[in-house]
Order: structure tokens, then C-alpha cells, then sequence
């Protein structure tokens, strides 16, 4: 049976308490840093997908609307041609 080394069991679990150390640091700079997006973007006031999806619609009817108006003018115009 090999003995083990006291030094080297020392060493090996001083570098796994800092390897444990150091995630444990990433993962609390990760929180911070994901934190600090969301409050960034919370300060920016943009809008939601609601509000877009609704100016989406109004200027999709909007849109409809002038498309129909001008078919309506072009064919008042073609009738006002002929009759000259």
C-alpha cells in the first residue's frame, strides 16, 4: 500500500478550497454584472412587446387606409378625366 505525502494532501486541498473560492466568486460577479443589465435596461423606459405589437397594428391599419384613400382618389381622377 502507498503512504501518501501530508505536504501534498495539504497542497491538494488548499488548491480545491481555492478552486471552490474562485466559482464561487464567479458566480457572484456573474449575478452582480446580470443584475446590473436589468436595472440598465429597466432605467432605459423601452417599450414593451404589448405596446409594440400594438403600434404595429395601427400603422398596419393606418397603412390599409391610405392605400385604400388613394385607389379612391386615382379613381374620381380617371372618372374626371373622361368627362372633360
Amino acid at each position: 500500500m502507498a503512504s501518501t505525502n501530508p505536504l501534498l494532501d495539504d497542497i491538494a486541498g488548499l488548491m480545491t478550497g481555492a478552486l471552490g473560492a474562485a466559482r464561487a466568486a464567479g458566480e457572484e460577479a456573474k449575478t452582480a454584472a446580470q443584475a446590473r443589465v436589468r436595472a440598465l435596461i429597466a432605467d432605459m423606459d423601452l417599450a414593451g412587446r404589448d405596446e409594440v405589437e400594438a403600434l404595429k397594428a395601427i400603422a398596419t391599419a393606418a397603412l390599409a387606409r391610405v392605400e385604400a384613400l388613394e385607389a379612391r382618389i386615382a379613381a374620381l381622377e380617371a372618372g374626371k378625366s373622361t368627362e372633360s
